[in-house]
């Protein structure tokens, strides 16, 4: 017979146990949310999917080469938008990285080095902020101006339409098996994908190769499904 109660056995302090008990722990509760996610149609699939594979995703998507990594600048001080009557050429004028931020963009560097990451180019926005970001973690950038910020909304300004269709033909004309950076700014990449990333966020998209390349003009481009996407650790 069963005993009427529990046992009394005192188990281990959660902090005595060993990392691969905590690891295994992990593992056994994502694969019953996977299985609750079954038993309820299926709504709890991508939050588990993601849970399990974002980091690595993002990283094999890089590997296979030929993407195209929309990256927002990192970090920056206190405040929206910038100052009235700043100057693209003096970035004293502008609302520049802070610390932390400045810090995120070499951290990018280096994961994108230790992960081995081919890259053909990087281009940025002329704003200081996107510069910074692009020369801290590459070293390298090309200021291109269609990655300007966007002032009005694109769904309805010409000329911002003009900037996301010149940006959307640069994607599509990318025919090299490396990855291309393009740093910038949120609402670019909003733009351009439907997506609303956070500072220092990175997204990618693959080129479409669509039989008839983006008007000049617009009708606005349709937008970029986003394959991965990848903040750094917290």
């Amino acid at each position: 017979m069963h005993p009427p109660f529990p046992s009394t056995r005192s188990e281990p302090s959660p902090d005595m146990l060993p990392a691969s008990v905590h690891a295994t722990r992990r593992a056994l509760c994502l694969q019953a949310l996977a299985a609750a996610a079954g038993s309820c149609g299926g709504w709890l699939a991508p939050a588990v999917a993601m849970a399990q594979s974002s980091d690595t995703q993002f990283w094999q998507q890089l590997d296979q080469g030929a993407c195209v990594v929309l990256m927002r600048h990192t970090q920056t001080e206190p405040g929206t938008g910038d100052p009235l009557g700043f100057d693209l050429k003096n970035c004293a004028t502008q609302r520049n990285l802070s610390d932390i931020g400045r810090r995120q963009a070499r951290d990018w560097g280096a994961a994108f080095v230790q992960h081995r990451v081919a890259l053909s180019e990087v281009r940025t926005s002329a704003w200081c902020r996107c510069k910074d970001t692009a020369r801290l973690a590459f070293g390298r950038y090309r200021v291109w101006s269609p990655l300007n910020s966007l002032v009005e909304d694109p769904a309805t300004d010409t000329l911002a339409r003009t900037q996301t269709a010149d940006v959307v033909r640069f994607i599509e004309s990318l025919r090299t098996p490396r990855n291309t950076v393009l740093v910038t700014h949120q609402v670019n990449i909003t733009a351009l994908t439907g997506e609303t990333p956070a500072m220092a966020e990175l997204l990618l998209v693959r080129p479409q190769h669509p039989s008839a390349p983006a008007a000049k003009t617009a009708p606005l481009p349709p937008r970029y499904t986003v394959v991965a996407r990848q903040s750094l650790p917290s």
